[in-house]
């Protein structure tokens, strides 16, 4: 595989996953909410994710797994309910000052299943593999230096890219102190993330 392929692969890989779309909605919603606690784990999710489908699509079982359409729906609302949850979370959370929001904290692992199920129930991800794959390498040929190549630039450009947007969304949150803006803003992320469940179970 050579560096142009590699190169060309990460500038793709990274505009995809900066496209708004359900996990570009999730990490700015809940860090507009929550601030920059939780990200991490929630970032890991969404690499995790995409390093499986990477896989599948690596290994040639994408085919096997575009089948499996029931296991994908399972997935699918999986994810878009824990969006719903979210969503209601910052519509019903009482308004106050940011110095008076106590800190909830939720458990790493809540977060990494959360953004996880939401990857895997985005066909999408896979289609984007399947699409991009073959013009780095042919599949059938792949080395595992250029498998590890591959997995290297997407764990490093996601999380980049989605922390990016978490940092910026928390900055924004941490400048608003007015328990006015602050109820529009949560129910208004809060709506947003109802409409990315939606978006996400109507696929």
């Amino acid at each position: 595989m050579s560096l142009y392929g590699l190169a060309l692969f990460a500038l793709v890989y990274a505009l995809a996953v900066a496209a708004p779309g359900p996990g570009v909605a999730a990490i700015v919603a809940r860090s507009l909410g929550r601030g920059v606690s939780g990200a991490p784990a929630f970032i890991a999710g969404f690499l995790a994710g995409d390093l499986i489908y990477f896989t599948l699509a690596a290994m040639g079982l994408a085919v096997l797994a575009q089948r499996a359409h029931t296991v994908f729906l399972v997935v699918r609302y999986a994810g878009a309910a824990y969006l719903l949850f979210l969503a209601w979370r910052l519509w019903s959370t009482p308004v106050r000052g940011l110095q008076a929001v106590p800190e909830r904290r939720e458990r790493p692992l809540q977060l990494f299943v959360g953004s996880l199920a939401l990857t895997l129930g985005n066909p999408k991800t896979m289609v984007f593999f399947l699409a991009v794959l073959p013009t780095v390498v042919e599949l059938k040929s792949l080395t595992r230096g250029g498998f590890v190549a591959i997995a290297l630039v997407i764990g490093c450009v996601l999380p980049l890219v989605l922390g990016a947007y978490a940092l910026f969304a928390a900055r924004a949150r941490a400048r608003l102190s007015r328990p006015a803006t602050l109820r529009w803003l949560q129910r208004g992320t809060g709506a947003v993330m109802a409409g990315a469940a939606l978006a996400v179970a109507s696929r």
